[in-house]
């Protein structure tokens, strides 16, 4: 008997050779549930609400019918028009979208064109960018509607399909009128689709302006991924063993890929950034002060792997949490100051193990969190099914790493909140110099931006150079074998090298954290 549960592939949705191609070569295997869903009826031509959780794989669930249907026009004639319109109510998200359309049709070669007119200025530049009538084009509304009002594009006769793109944004990001002006533009019969993570009043308002007796996908996921997908740990600890803990297992690389770091509010953010600068430990602060456009260029740099540490606080996740935080694609997330509530801490942790990706939270927990600690707990087992289910103890042996704790202790107390004041200080009007007076150069020189970095050091607190250096004898002898020591002068590399293997199956053994799969260089995105 054929089992209904039996996971789809990608190959069974009947999708061009050249999109399986390039499906494949993104390492997506098998559909998520909003892709498995969506796809047949959006490739049957249907107008569709999707209405599912961040991370869950909207992007993709839509971009891959409307890749399918431009090829299968292309089959049945030559002519060059514009026949997709991708609306998404900021210019960072339309990057992501406009990215994941190339990704999608590098192996179609001139075939399928896709044009990002968010981040262009000057009319000469839509109109070259719009000459060849590239078939998909992704714009914001504002930008859309003046291409539309002067004539730049003309999608009278040609326009098959409007998607929206994160629905529930639109009215508050204040493109109702553009909206509205934007759809006198359209031939009265097209297909219509609305992606949102919510269904407020605003996507209600908005459905009835746009769709047309439209499927509804209200897909019932949980709010955080289940099982083994996602593990979850804690460690009791105090302030100053929180800061022994962390400092441990960065500096000695025990939890691999991107990770990040939640503290309780901005101020906290740049304390603890003031510590693992000590140690010369590379992080950056997604900082709630700072406009939202340097907020997301932080997030790009992290997913380019420039770095690999964010320090975020509870203050972000309230400033439009879901469009700051999608783009990460994180391993694990450290929960320094245990959240104050339950949805603080589905919010946190819902960053990681996104789409079919596995993640861990790592929860620090004082005496007077424990409670909290438990109310998590029971809503953790009810999401899971299992009354006995409890986090996971971290196993960390505070003998080991004595020595850690001294320097920790130092570290800590260099700290000052006059230290803490300077350096907020200093990185905002740092910023604010990189965004007045560096706009136009980086508008002709996109490259340089590259350099733009936001995990310097601040420079506000002593740092004593040998603490960036982990001698041999401060590691615990149980992890010898799988940290790579700091001091290369004196330590040979080839010894590394001819253990490496046998280093690798060491560090699941011997760390819970390695072992519930944070090994995530290899992840993919959706």
């Amino acid at each position: 008997m054929e089992n209904p549960e039996q996971e789809l592939n990608f190959h069974e949705l009947e999708l061009d050779d050249r999109l399986l191609k390039d499906i494949a070569r993104l390492g997506w295997i098998s559909p998520t549930l909003v892709q498995e869903k969506a796809i047949p009826f959006l490739l049957q031509g249907k107008d569709v609400l999707i209405r599912a959780r961040t991370g869950s794989g909207k992007t993709a669930a839509f971009a891959i019918p409307i890749i399918q249907s431009v090829l299968s026009r292309k089959g049945e004639s030559a002519v060059r028009e514009t026949s997709v319109l991708v609306m998404a109510p900021s210019q960072d998200l339309c990057h992501q979208i406009a990215k994941v359309f190339t990704e999608l049709t590098s192996s179609c070669g001139p075939l399928v064109r896709v044009v990002d007119l968010s981040s262009k200025e000057d009319r000469a530049t839509y109109r070259h960018l719009l000459a060849d009538r590239p078939d998909i084009v992704v714009s914001t509304p504002g930008r859309l509607r003046t291409v539309l009002t002067d004539g730049t594009l003309n999608v009278r006769e040609s326009l098959r399909c409007v998607t929206i793109d994160e629905a529930d944004l639109m009215f508050s990001f204040g493109f109702e009128k553009d909206l509205r002006e934007v759809l006198k533009h359209f031939p009265p019969v097209h297909q219509s689709v609305l992606c949102s993570a919510t269904l407020e009043e605003d996507v209600v308002s908005l459905k009835k302006l746009i769709l047309h007796n439209p499927v509804v996908l209200k897909l019932e996921e949980p709010d955080l991924a289940i099982g083994s997908q996602l593990t979850h740990y804690q460690i009791e600890a105090d302030e100053m063993d929180k800061a022994v803990v962390l400092y441990t297992i960065l500096k000695l690389k025990l939890i691999q890929g991107k990770c990040i770091v939640f503290v309780k509010s901005v101020e906290r953010c740049y304390r603890l950034k003031l510590f693992l600068e000590q140690f010369s430990i590379r992080s950056c602060i997604l900082n709630s002060e700072l406009p939202i456009k340097i907020r997301c260029h932080t997030v790009d740099q992290f997913n380019q792997g420039v770095y690999d540490t964010i320090i975020a606080s509870d203050e972000l996740m309230a400033v439009n949490p879901e469009r700051v935080a999608k783009k990460k694609c994180v391993s694990c997330v450290v929960n320094f100051d245990f959240p104050s509530d339950i949805n603080s801490y589905i919010h946190r942790a819902g960053r990681t193990a996104r789409g079919k990706n596995n993640g861990s939270v790592l929860s620090f927990v004082s005496i007077d969190e424990l409670e909290r600690k438990r109310e998590v707990e029971e809503f953790l087992q009810g999401l899971a099914g299992d009354d006995g289910f409890t986090m996971k103890d971290f196993q960390f042996n505070f003998d080991e790493v004595e020595a850690f704790r001294y320097r920790a202790k130092d570290a800590w107390r260099a700290i000052t909140k006059l230290s803490i004041r300077e350096a907020r200080i200093k990185e905002l009007k740092a910023e604010m110099f990189n965004s007045e007076k560096l706009k136009s150069f980086f508008e002709e020189n996109p490259r340089d931006l590259q350099t733009l970095r936001h995990d310097r050091t601040l420079h506000t607190v002593h740092v004593q150079e040998h603490l960036g250096d982990v001698p041999e004898y401060l590691v615990p002898p149980s992890l010898r074998s799988i940290v790579a020591f700091n001091n290369t002068k004196r330590h040979k590399k080839s010894s590394d090298k001819r253990h490496g293997k046998a280093n690798k199956r060491a560090s699941k053994a011997e760390n819970p954290l390695l072992m519930d799969g944070m090994d995530y260089g290899k992840k993919r995105r959706v």
